[in-house]
Parts: C-alpha cells; structure tokens; sequence
C-alpha cells in the first residue's frame, strides 16, 4: 500500500477515539469518524512504521447499527457529531466496550467493570460552547460556528446545533448578523490579520444564567467605533427572546497567534462576569474561563459516583488533585475530615474557595499552583486520593510524587482512557489494585466519555519484626558479608525492547517491530507492556510475526536471559 491508494472495506472495529479498523491485504488500517459494519471508500494517507492511516472519502453503505435519522442539519458537514445515526443504547454500549477493552489490556489483575451510566440528556446538554469565526469557503461571506469536518481552516454556520439549548442558536445567528451587516473580519490563522476570533457562550441548567464572551483581536478596522458596535451588539442579545437570562456580556482581547482563546484582557459590557450553576444541593459560581464539566446533569450521576468509590471517609484527610473549580473537593468536604484542592489555574481556585464560603464548608482548602510542585509544600497527608486530570494525564514526575504517597483508596477520573491506561500501568507496578471501573457519558453523539476508576493499595498479609545488630563477632551481622551479597545478587539491567531490536539487526540482518516482541513474550507468558507504546499497539488486531522473525526474537531473549 502506498501513500494517495484508494481502497474500498468494511469497518471491522472502532478502538478509542473513533478509529475504525480496516482490514486490506490483512493489514489494519485506521479510518477515524466511522462506525462499526460501514462500508466505506478511503484513501491512504499515511503508511509508515507499519502503521496505516487513511482519510473517510464516502460511506457506501450504512451499518446495521445506523437506525436513526440524525435531527441535525449539519450533521456530517459539522465535524462534531459523529453517533447520530445510531441509538442512544448502542452509543453507550460501544463506548464502554472500547473503554473495557483497552482496560483489559493493561490490568493484569481481575476487577469488576461495572459498565456505563447515560447521560440524563442526550441533546441539548452542553452548558458550554466555543464557536469560531471564519468562512466555510474561501472568500465566501463571514461565517460564525463550528470546524467543517477534516478541515483546519473552514467554519461551518450553525444555526441549529442539537447539542446545546436553543437559546444558543439564537445568540449564534444574533452575533453573525450584526457581524455582517458591520462587515467585519475574522481572524486569518496563516496572516495573523483580522479581528474577530471567537464566541463562548456558557448557560447553566438549573438557573438558566447565561455569560456571553465576543473574543476578538485588538485589530479594530471599520466604521464606527469599536464600542459603538459592541454596545449595540449587547442590546440586540439582550433583547432576544430566549429562555434562560444574559447575566453577562464581556469583551475579551486575545492578540495571540495561535488559534486558542487566551485572555490578554476582558472588559464587562454587561453584568458580570460569572454565573451561578446549582450541582448536588450545593452553588457554584462559575467564570467565563473556569473549569466545569459541560454536562451538569451528566456531572451529577459523575459526582456521585465518585463519593460512591471514596466511601467511608470520616476522619479522614482526601487530597483532590486537579480540582478546577472545587466541585469534587466540595461534594466530598461534608463527609470527610478535611479536604485539600489543588488547582492550576488561579482563577479557577479563587471561585473554588467563594464557593465553599457561601456553602459554608469550612474544612475546605484550596492551594493554586502546579500539582508537581504543590505536593511538596503541603504539610499534611492524604488519606485517600482523588485524581482528575488534564485530558494527556498526569505528568510522570508529579504521578511519581503521588506515588510515594501510598493512600489506601485512590479514585482516578479521566476523560482519555489511552491517557488512564498509560498510568494505570504505573500504579500497578507501584503496587495498587484496580477495584472496579465505571463509565459516565457526558459527551452523548460524540465519541469522548469519562471513565472513573478505584484503586486499592496491596498490604501485606502479615508483618514479621526482626532485630539486627551488625557488626563484627558472634551474632552480629557482617556490613562487608552484606556488600558481598549485594553484589551477588544485584538484579540484572532491565531488558528494553530496543536491546532486542538492535541485537537481531546486528546479528541477523533485519529489523523487527515492537508488536512483534510483545507477541513473542505475550506467547512465553512473559510481561510486555515496557514498550512506551504498548497500550496503542494492542489496539490492532494482534498479528503473528513471521517465523524467521520469531526465532530471532526468541535467540534475543534467550541471549539477555529472559528466558
């Protein structure tokens, strides 16, 4: 197979996030934003390394899973949906079975997978919204919406997006209109030109608040001021008819170049600049930029499962890592000695701690700074552990730190399960057990979903005192016997797959691929997974290496003594 080839197959698998399998000439190939059973015309786009890629070019026919008519116009034109085609069920099902089997893949103990809770809504969910500005074709009319599907650059104009309230479709078409008949121009990622970028619009479920954010440059050209359009811009949305209540309008500059919304400065037009979101019996104040799960119902059923994997927790001291606004810091804090939220963001730990005033939680803390450097500057110890990461996980020096730790019960929350397994992986060889993993939809027509798991730290079942006194003479124990013993038995160096890999080239001449080694050892019943890709490899169908291959890997082995 080569680069630019066309091939017509039918989607075997989809593993986590939306790569469907493909197989031609029994080579997987990976075709992102399909469904199992399709059939489908690709292209090969990338073919190194043994690992395939191709680009969607047309669904030639539907799975048998496909049984809905999508209510979306922009359905396959917008890149963000992906399941309406398919049931709710069938959505839930898929993706706890891509959850589970990369589980399965790292756990090397038996748990209890106890599958995946819906979303109470699986439209109209999303509290928040990032759109963009841009247009859908070149030098076509401004658009304001979301990214076209495979598409970097064009901007699809939503007008009737079903997974938000309607009230963000008529602030959508508000904002668009005005921007037009203003004819102003967005902001060109390749000349660095233009000034508008983005709009955020964020409405809490229970109060129906809702914050309104135009992020543009500071690059103002067109007649009139600037302010005059902005003003005008905040009545007509003020005006419209919607459902829930503007308690926000704001201006934020962002002059950076990459293609992010980053606060450089935010002026308030209107209101101010948060909103009030009711989660769990308890308030929470939520800023334009803060933290909060983008599904608040789904969120709910998220919380309480985690207070469900804590469990008994009086007296105890929890330690909520990664703790964003303090939502899980807060749920917990009533039923716990004393509970400590570490954020990154400032801003993010100041609305935490207004938070846990006004619901009178004293034995809260929260400490803004970088978990990797925080941890060292806290006095007290955990008892138990609460994790929620950024979507790549957590930093390998600061998981190292949480380690040493060694909390009976420590609950890890993520949002990337590949990112979970990586340090999964970790946790184990550091002697934690995984208990039981559950799956939480929040993202309901797309392919994300969260995945919260607990584990328990193995103690050992019984413990022996000894005293020793060393020394020289009768019942003493020689420091020098130890020095010599040490060395006798030093463990041996660790075996990388890279020594097997060039030890066969060397001596035979031809290279061999880590999935092939992993396949041999995984044959012996030996352990592979120190390959720091193993966990994306046991994503393909497992493919036996030749036999001339197979007997070079084993001589390897036999060599470095592993077996």
């Amino acid at each position: 197979m080569k680069k630019g080839q066309e091939y017509i197959g039918i989607v075997e698998q989809v593993n986590f996030p939306n790569k469907g399998i493909v197989l031609v000439q029994e080579n997987p190939v990976i075709v992102k934003n399909t469904i199992p059973g399709q059939k489908i015309r690709f292209r090969i786009q990338k073919c190194k390394n043994k690992k395939i890629e191709g680009t969607l070019l047309e669904v030639l026919e539907h799975s048998t899973k496909e049984t809905e008519t999508p209510p979306c116009p922009h359905f396959g034109i917008c890149g963000g949906c992906l399941y309406q085609t398919i049931s709710y069920q069938e959505q839930s099902f898929l993706k706890a079975q891509q959850v589970k089997s990369l589980l399965n893949s790292v756990i090397n103990e038996p748990y209890l997978f106890e599958g995946i809770l819906s979303s109470p809504k699986a439209y109209e969910y999303r509290n928040k919204m990032e759109f963009s500005f841009g247009d859908e074709n070149k030098d076509g009319p401004l658009t304001l919406g979301l990214h076209k599907k495979g598409s970097f650059y064009d901007i699809v104009s939503i007008s009737d997006c079903k997974i938000v309230h309607q009230d963000f479709n008529q602030i959508l078409s508000c904002v668009q209109k005005q921007c037009r008949k203003q004819e102003l121009s967005f902001y060109h990622r390749t000349t660095h030109t233009g000034y508008l970028r983005h709009l955020l619009i964020r409405r809490a479920e229970k109060t129906k608040e809702i914050l309104v954010d135009l992020v543009t440059t500071s690059n103002w050209k067109s007649e009139g001021t600037e302010q005059q359009f902005l003003e005008q811009l905040c009545q007509n949305i003020k005006e419209l008819p919607l459902e829930g209540k503007i308690v926000g309008f704001l201006h934020t500059i962002n002059d950076s170049l990459a293609d992010v919304i980053k606060n450089d400065r935010t002026e308030i037009l209107y209101g101010e600049e948060f909103f009030y979101e009711h989660l769990l019996e308890l308030r929470f104040k939520i800023s334009v930029f803060s933290f909060f799960q983008t599904n608040s119902l789904g969120a709910e059923i998220l919380y309480q499962t985690v207070r469900e994997f804590v469990g008994e927790t009086k007296d105890k001291v929890i330690f909520d890592l990664y703790s964003g606004t303090g939502t899980i810091t807060q749920l917990l804090a009533p039923v716990a000695k004393k509970v400590i939220g570490v954020e990154i963001i400032e801003e993010a730990v100041k609305a935490a701690k207004e938070n846990a005033e006004y619901n009178k939680l004293n034995n809260c803390e929260f400490i803004a700074g970088d978990v990797l450097k925080i941890i060292d500057e806290i006095e007290e110890s955990p008892d138990i552990l609460v994790l929620d990461p950024p979507r790549d996980g957590i930093h390998p020096k600061a998981l190292k730190k949480i380690l040493d730790y060694k909390v009976e019960r420590l609950i890890y929350i993520s949002c990337k399960p590949t990112s979970l397994c990586r340090d999964l992986i970790i946790l184990q060889q550091n002697g934690y057990h995984v208990e039981k993993v559950r799956c939480v939809d929040l993202f309901p027509q797309v392919g994300h979903v969260e995945t919260i798991v607990l584990l328990s730290h193995k103690s050992p079942d019984s413990v022996i005192n000894v005293t020793v006194e060393f020394g020289e003479g009768e019942g003493k124990v020689s420091l020098d016997a130890i020095a010599e013993r040490a060395k006798k038995y030093q463990p041996k160096p660790k075996i990388t797959y890279k020594m097997i890999q060039e030890y066969v080239e060397k001596k035979y001449g031809f290279k061999v691929h880590t999935a092939y080694i992993a396949e041999v050892k995984r044959s012996l019943g030996l352990t592979m997974y120190d390959a720091p890709n193993a966990v994306e490899e046991l994503k393909h169908p497992r493919k036996r290496p030749p036999k001339e291959k197979l007997e070079a890997i084993t001589d390897a082995l036999k060599y470095f003594e592993v077996i």
